[in-house]
């Protein structure tokens, strides 16, 4: 069952986040449970295979803004940088972003098991 202070040592800022979801602990921790169970991570990875740099930004930038809203520090820095890399279609190898967050949406569903 994930946790508050699950979440506060996977590192994120989850006195913002609840913030954020007018302190309501259920809706915060069902609002991460969406994050995790979303399907934007394996569309992300199809965009970026066929090199749809235009819809891998926007899959990206809408991680950002729910991975910000959620304050999930690790989700977020990794798909902040993959968002500006996106956002300027700069054809570079997203390979390494995507182990980090992979690793990182791997382990918060972990904490969720």
């Amino acid at each position: 069952m994930l946790t508050l202070q699950e979440l506060r040592d996977f590192g994120a800022d989850v006195d913002t986040g609840l913030t954020r979801c007018m302190n309501n602990e259920a809706f915060y921790l069902k609002m991460v449970r969406k994050m995790i169970d979303t399907t934007s991570l394996s569309e992300l990875k199809d965009a970026l295979v066929a090199r749809d740099l235009a819809k891998a930004f926007e899959l990206c930038h809408g991680m950002k803004g729910v991975a910000g809203n959620l304050s999930l520090t690790p989700v977020y820095l990794t798909v902040n940088e993959m968002t500006e890399l996106l956002r300027s279609r700069t054809d570079t190898d997203y390979g390494p972003y995507m182990e980090r967050l992979e690793t990182a949406l791997k382990q918060l569903k972990q904490l969720a098991e």
